[in-house]
C-alpha cells in the first residue's frame, strides 16, 4: 500500500484526462466538467459514510467504466449498470445493454447525467444493492487492511468469488482485474 498514490486528490487529478474523454468509446457525449466534479464529490461522500478508501472506489470506477457516466449496462448472469457496473443496481445514465462488448439493446443516455444519478451509481457499488454486495461488504467479509484485502475484494467484486487456490488471476473473471486495480492504485492511468 506504500506504493499507492498518496492522496485521493492526486489520484483523481491523474485520472481527470481519462474521465474527460472516456465516454467516446461508448459512442456517448463525454463527461462535462460538472459531471467529473460530481463523480469526485460522490466518491468522497460515500467514502466518508462507509469508511471505504476513496482511492479504491476510484480505482474500481476506472476499471469498470473508465469513469464514463453514460456507460452501457452489461449483462452476463445479471445486469450490471453504471459507473461501477453494479449488481443489478438502480443508478445509471444510459439504458443501453451490452454483452461481451457488443450492444444488444439500444438505449437512451442522459445528458447531462444528474448528480443524484452519479451518487446512486457510487452508492450501489460501495454500499451494495438488494441483490449483491458492494465494496464495503466485501472488505468486511475479507477482513484486515492490507493491500491483499483490497485485491481480494476486487476479485470478488468482479467475479463473485475467489478460487479455492487463492489465484486472483484464475479463470471465471477478468484475469487481470485485481492487478489492473493495483496498477490504478499505484498511479497507472488509462491512455
Amino acid at each position: 500500500m506504500s506504493a499507492w498514490v498518496a492522496t485521493f486528490d492526486e489520484m483523481f487529478a491523474l485520472n481527470t484526462p481519462a474521465l474527460s474523454t472516456s465516454c467516446s468509446q461508448f459512442g456517448q457525449a463525454n463527461n462535462s466538467p460538472q459531471e467529473i466534479a460530481d463523480i469526485k464529490s460522490a466518491i468522497q461522500s460515500i467514502s466518508q459514510s462507509t469508511g471505504v478508501d476513496s482511492r479504491f472506489i476510484l480505482a474500481i470506477v476506472m476499471q469498470e467504466s473508465v469513469g464514463c457516466t453514460r456507460v452501457w449496462s452489461t449483462s452476463y448472469s445479471v445486469v450490471n449498470p453504471g459507473l461501477m457496473q453494479t449488481h443489478q443496481g438502480t443508478g445509471s445514465c444510459n439504458t443501453a445493454l451490452a454483452a461481451n462488448g457488443v450492444v444488444i439493446k439500444q438505449g437512451v443516455a442522459s445528458v447531462p447525467c444528474s448528480s443524484a444519478s452519479i451518487t446512486q451509481m457510487i452508492s450501489d457499488g460501495v454500499k451494495g444493492t438488494a441483490t449483491g454486495p458492494g465494496l464495503s461488504q466485501l472488505l468486511k467479509q475479507i477482513g484486515g487492511n492490507t493491500a491483499q484485502t483490497f485485491f481480494r475484494a476486487a476479485r470478488i467484486y468482479n467475479s463473485g468469488a475467489i478460487p479455492a487456490d487463492g489465484n486472483l488471476s484464475a479463470a471465471g473473471a477478468t484475469a487481470s482485474y485485481a492487478s489492473d486495480v493495483a496498477n490504478k492504485l499505484c498511479g497507472i492511468v488509462p491512455t
